[in-house]
């Protein structure tokens, strides 16, 4: 399995907290600071929160990719989710998808 650097989605590759919640100076939760966090490859955008690591219309970290902003890929053979058509999210609730669990992509 190979692991690959990403820069942290969440504070953007700051390092810092990007809501300045506890003080300006707060490091990031999800990289605590190291402006990177690792993933298992192949590595693709997170389609619920587009990336940003940050939970739609809220201050709080992407329940899908834990607010590094990108998530392992199932593999290489994987098809459009017919529930949420590739967004991640419920149509109903806007919540993340439980066909593809906020993935966007199912196997096949």
């Amino acid at each position: 399995m190979n692991i690959k650097t990403i820069t942290c989605g969440f504070c953007d590759g700051t390092g810092k907290d990007p809501f300045g919640l506890l003080s300006a100076a707060s490091a990031c939760q999800v990289c605590i600071g190291r402006r990177a966090v690792m993933l298992a490859e192949p590595v693709i955008t997170c389609v619920f929160c587009q990336g940003s690591g940050v939970y739609p219309c809220q201050r709080l970290t992407c329940t899908v990719c834990g607010g590094k902003g990108s998530v392992t890929a199932l593999s290489a053979r994987a098809a459009k989710c017919p529930d949420c058509r590739g967004t991640g999210a419920t149509p109903d609730s806007g919540l993340p998808c439980l066909t593809c669990k906020g993935r966007g992509l199912v196997a096949t």
